[in-house]
């Protein structure tokens, strides 16, 4: 089972790779594109905090 850390973790690493992707892209479409990534890895976030919320 993996704990909430483990799960932060891979979520903070997913969030510093597209930070990455944001800062070194070319195009205005580029950047856009990893802004819409970005958004839904925000949403899911909220989610799994909402939800171990309603666990407690």
């Amino acid at each position: 089972m993996a704990s909430s850390t483990d799960s932060s973790t891979a979520t903070d690493d997913e969030v510093r790779e597209l930070y990455e992707r944001y800062q070194a892209a070319e195009s205005d479409a580029e950047r856009r594109e990893i802004a819409l990534e970005m958004g839904k890895l925000d949403g899911r976030r909220h989610a799994e905090i909402y939800a171990a919320l309603e666990n407690e």
